[in-house]
């Protein structure tokens, strides 16, 4: 039996300077993502396209939704194997190709997981729990490029 869950925001464009997209370089690329009850995200486009370096691009916004998609993912099979994380980061990263005709796509990304687990005990198993959590990824699951990832797990050090 499928389960659809429905999703809604709101992306407004807010970098017209006055002449709307009368040229390439006459428009900005700033907008707003918005959707009830939660902060905005400031978008733009990449530097390279005449974006704005301080606001998320949609690019990055794939891969972090790639990152915490799998780390979601990730937290959820390690309770339900026993298996106590106690901290968890991920340094991604991502390739995008252009073509001449102005047109591109991802063609790879890499997670780098690096997991803390509480005992040395959990440290094997817990390595072992990226290969489910990836599976049960929705986000990896939608993209039609490889999600690589290079995990690496340590055990909490005492304090």
């Amino acid at each position: 039996m499928n389960h659809p869950h429905h999703y809604a925001l709101r992306t407004e464009w807010s970098g017209n300077r006055g002449t709307g997209t009368s040229g390439y370089r006459d428009y900005g690329r700033q907008h707003l993502v918005t959707a009830v009850g939660k902060h905005a995200i400031e978008g733009s486009s990449d530097p390279t396209f005449h974006g704005d370096r301080d606001r998320w691009n949609p690019e990055e916004l794939l891969l972090a939704a790639l990152s915490q998609c799998h780390m979601l993912s990730y937290l959820h099979v390690a309770a339900s194997n026993r298996v106590v994380v106690v901290g968890y980061s991920d340094d991604a990263v991502g390739t995008m190709e252009t073509g001449l005709d102005g047109g591109g796509r991802f063609t790879t990304a890499t997670l780098r997981p690096l997991v803390v687990v509480a005992a040395e005990s959990m440290v094997e198993l817990a390595g072992s729990l990226h290969a489910e959590a990836a599976r049960k990824c929705f986000i990896a699951a939608s993209v039609n490029f490889p999600v690589e990832h290079e995990a690496v797990t340590t055990m909490a050090t005492a304090s």
